[in-house]
């Protein structure tokens, strides 16, 4: 039995009180007129931690006994929990200790140190998450400590749940939809069962990247499913298992789960950073992605999309605008084999390419014992409707070359 109700979100409202900041509810001009409705973002991305992770973790700290509390708190992340985490251990004065993956970015590791101010130990193990979450947990109970889990437990979906209140103290009962990312299934079932109190009628919409429906599988199981395969490039959301208490809250309270390609939440953050200045993480940007599935549903309605955090590594801009224009189908890889006789590459641009195509990777390893070598290149094309008139070209004039696909192995080491 849950006990995540309203009134346990206006508690943790009251806890969090001069904590946390009272993120932006900032209307969209510019997806308001795409879209024709009234679109609002929640900008979680404003917190001092860049994410809405310190409002669980700070409820579930603050609610400890002094006992407990003097036991030490653990938890696992490889991101924004552990920032989350680790400042409520530097306000709260309690002590902490933070798994990480060994994979973890330093840049990542050093923001939860900062945080944690001397109050955090951060211990480094396992390839990935589900290795470093058992090992926090097996510490946590050699330790009897407390466990703070990312998403699983009441005080922290209480605790996610008050940005549904900050919202609804703006709006009113005038939302006609909310739109949440879904990760471990904290945040969305925190939103849900709150608003779903005020508003009855309100049309709750969670979203999950292509590569981790662990929420989407386990709603049409009718039973919590743990992913066999997970595409983590959505870190904040490559979740494999949801979590038993948000499947039982938010399989009651979501009306609709849509699926958002990688691709397409790529192109989100490049459209919210050119035309909003915002900085986005994928995914804070899964929510806003989601837009273009409902848009026919949402014309003439109020909708708020919570944008759930912008801790992006600056590291990750050259993938992330790859696969935003490859979404986009401007991008293409090619393996071409050119002869190797002077005049072919001159050959393919006269009688290949288009006046606005352009090449922007040129890889030519020049083999003399053959006569033919495989060439890769990059083609970036103006609109994607120029790609129909490449392929024509390499065949009229016979090039013999491979697409590679998306799909394909060889297109994660190409970009």
């Amino acid at each position: 039995m849950n006990n995540v109700s309203a009134q346990t979100i206006e508690e943790a409202a009251k806890r969090l009180a001069g904590v946390i900041k009272k993120t932006p509810l900032q209307f969209s001009q510019r997806l308001s007129k795409l879209y024709k409705a009234n679109i609002y973002l929640k900008r979680e991305d404003l917190q001092d931690v860049r994410s809405y992770k310190i409002r669980g973790a700070y409820n579930l700290m603050s609610s400890l006994t002094l006992n407990e509390k003097k036991k030490g708190v653990i938890c696992a992340s490889a991101g924004n929990h552990a920032q989350g985490v680790a400042l409520s251990c530097a306000l709260l004065r309690v002590k902490g200790t933070i798994f990480m993956p060994v994979t973890t970015p330093l840049q990542k590791i050093s923001r939860v140190k900062h945080f944690g101010d001397g109050w955090t130990e951060i211990k480094t193990v396992g390839k990935n998450f589900d290795e470093t979450s058992l090992a926090a947990q097996k510490y946590c109970e050699e330790e009897k400590a407390i466990f703070v889990h990312p998403f699983d437990d009441d005080r922290v979906i209480s605790g996610q749940g008050t940005i549904a209140k900050e919202i609804f103290d703006k709006l009113g009962k005038s939302m006609d939809y909310i739109i949440c990312p879904i990760g471990g299934g904290g945040l969305v079932s925190g939103v849900g069962t709150y608003l779903k109190t005020k508003i009855p009628n309100i049309k709750l919409i969670g979203v999950e990247p292509k590569g981790a429906q662990s929420m989407l599988k386990s709603i049409k199981k009718r039973d919590v499913v743990t992913l066999t395969n997970l595409d983590s490039f959505v870190d904040g959301t490559a979740v494999k298992t949801v979590g038993k208490h948000t499947f039982d809250i938010a399989s009651k309270l979501i009306n609709r789960i849509i699926i958002v390609d990688e691709g397409k939440i790529c192109a989100t953050m490049i459209d919210l950073y050119q035309n909003e200045g915002i900085v986005a993480e994928p995914a804070g940007a899964l929510s806003i992605s989601a837009l273009d599935q409902i848009a026919k549903y949402i014309k003439g309605k109020t909708v708020v999309c919570v944008l759930s955090g912008g801790n992006n590594d600056i590291l990750r801009y050259p993938e992330i605008m790859e696969k935003s224009l490859a979404y986009q189908g401007l991008k293409h890889y090619f393996l071409i084999e050119f002869a190797q006789k002077p005049g072919q590459l001159k050959q393919f641009i006269n009688h290949a390419l288009g006046p606005s195509d352009d090449i922007v990777r040129f890889e030519y390893i020049k083999k003399s014992s053959k006569e033919k070598g495989p060439t890769l290149v990059g083609i970036e094309l103006s609109k994607k409707e120029d790609l129909k008139k490449l392929i024509e070209n390499m065949n009229r004039h016979k090039i013999v070359y491979t697409r590679i696909s998306t799909d394909d192995p060889l297109y994660s080491y190409v970009i």
